[in-house]
C-alpha cells in the first residue's frame, strides 16, 4: 500500500468522520504513523472534546478542533478549539491556516458542543417540544423567519441533517448541563432517522426535495412525516408567533450567556460574531448580546421566568449572569 507515503509532508490532517470516538481516535493512530512530528492533527467533531479525542495519542501537544459549517463552501466561521494540552504554536497555526482559508476563526473552550452547537442544543430540543405541543411545521419555520433567521428551525434540522442533530442534541442532554437541555423529546427525530428520512442529504426529512421538468428545486411537507407529526403530538397548542419565538430564541440566548458565564467564549462579541456566522442569528438584531442590550436584560429574564412558571419549565430558567445583569442594568456591550 503507497497511502502512507503521500502524508510524509503532511502540516495539517483534518479529520471529519462520522461522530464517533472510537473511529476518530483510530484515524488519529494511523496519521501519527505516517506524518511528520510537527503535523497538526485536527478534528472536525461537532460537540465531542477535543480532550477525549487527544487522550491516548503519541503528540496530543498537536491535536485541536477546527469545526466548520456546512454548507462549508458558504458558512464563514470556524470555531477553532484547542483542549488543555494543546501547544500555542499549534493553535497560532491552526488561526493562520483557518484565515488562509476565508474563515473567520473564533477560539472556543473544550467543552461538550463547544459555542454554537452547545446553543443549538436546547433551540433543537425546544422545537421538538413546540412540535410535542402541536405547533404545525410550516408555522414553527415561519415564526423563526420573521425574528430574522435565514431559515427556519425545521429547514435547518434537514440542512444540518436529523442524524447529526439528534447526534449533538443526545450528546449535550447527557452531558450533566442540568435542566437547560431538558423539556423536549427527540423520539421524533430518532424515528425519522430510523426511516432513513435525514433530510436534504437523503432527499427527505420533515420535507421532500425533488426537481422540476426546468431542474428547479421542489421543497414540500413530507406527508409522511406530517401524519407521524400529528400521531407525535401529545396536544394542540394556539401558541402566536411571538410566544414561539420567545420560546426557541430564548433558551438558545440563555445558553449563549451561560458560555460567556462558564468562559466558554471569551466576551460578548466573539459570542455575537459566532452565532450570526454560524448560524445566521437575525443578522439587523445583531446577535444575542446584542439582542439582549436591545431588550435588557431584566425584560428578557421577566419573560424567561414567566415561561418557566407558565410551562413548569426549569429549562426556562435564566442562568445566573443574566439574573445577575438583571439586577444591575449592566449591558454586555458597555453602554
Amino acid at each position: 500500500k503507497s497511502w502512507p507515503k503521500h502524508f510524509a509532508k503532511t502540516d495539517l490532517v483534518i479529520e471529519a468522520v462520522f461522530e464517533d470516538l472510537t473511529l476518530k481516535r483510530q484515524i488519529l493512530s494511523q496519521m501519527e504513523d505516517v506524518t511528520p512530528l510537527h503535523t497538526i492533527f485536527a478534528t472536525n467533531t461537532s460537540a465531542i472534546p477535543i480532550r477525549d479525542i487527544a487522550e491516548g495519542c503519541a503528540r496530543p501537544a498537536n491535536v485541536l478542533g477546527m469545526h466548520y459549517f456546512s454548507p462549508v463552501p458558504n458558512m464563514p466561521l470556524l470555531e477553532i478549539i484547542p483542549h488543555d494540552g494543546t501547544s500555542p504554536e499549534v493553535l497560532e497555526r491552526s488561526l493562520r491556516i483557518g484565515t488562509k482559508q476565508g474563515k473567520t476563526c473564533i477560539v472556543v473552550k473544550d467543552v461538550p458542543g463547544f459555542y454554537v452547537n452547545r446553543c443549538l442544543g436546547p433551540y433543537l430540543v425546544e422545537v421538538s417540544a413546540l412540535v410535542k405541543d402541536g405547533v404545525p411545521l410550516e408555522k414553527l419555520d415561519a415564526s423563526m423567519k420573521e425574528f430574522g433567521m435565514p431559515v427556519g428551525p425545521i429547514t435547518l434540522a434537514d440542512e444540518v441533517g436529523l442524524d447529526v442533530g439528534s447526534h449533538v442534541a443526545t450528546f449535550l442532554s447527557k452531558a450533566d448541563l442540568g435542566d437547560r437541555m431538558n423539556g423536549g423529546d427527540l423520539t421524533l427525530m430518532q424515528n425519522m432517522m430510523a426511516k432513513g428520512w435525514l433530510g436534504r442529504k437523503a432527499s427527505q426529512g420533515f420535507y421532500t426535495y425533488s426537481k422540476d421538468s426546468k431542474g428547479k428545486e421542489v421543497k414540500t411537507i413530507n406527508a409522511d412525516v406530517r401524519a407521524y407529526v400529528e400521531e407525535f403530538a401529545d396536544r394542540k397548542l394556539d401558541l402566536s408567533t411571538e410566544e414561539i419565538q420567545n420560546r426557541i430564541v430564548g433558551r438558545f440566548v440563555n445558553e449563549a450567556a451561560k458560555c460567556l458565564e462558564d468562559g466558554i467564549i471569551d466576551n460578548p462579541a466573539v459570542g455575537d460574531i459566532g452565532m450570526v456566522l454560524g448560524t445566521g442569528f437575525a443578522p439587523f438584531r445583531g446577535g444575542p448580546f446584542r439582542y439582549l442590550d436591545q431588550m435588557g436584560s431584566d425584560k428578557f429574564c421577566g419573560m424567561m421566568m414567566d415561561m418557566a412558571e407558565r410551562y413548569d419549565g426549569k429549562q426556562f430558567v435564566p442562568c445566573d449572569l443574566l439574573q445577575e445583569y438583571a439586577k444591575t442594568g449592566k449591558k454586555f456591550h458597555g453602554r
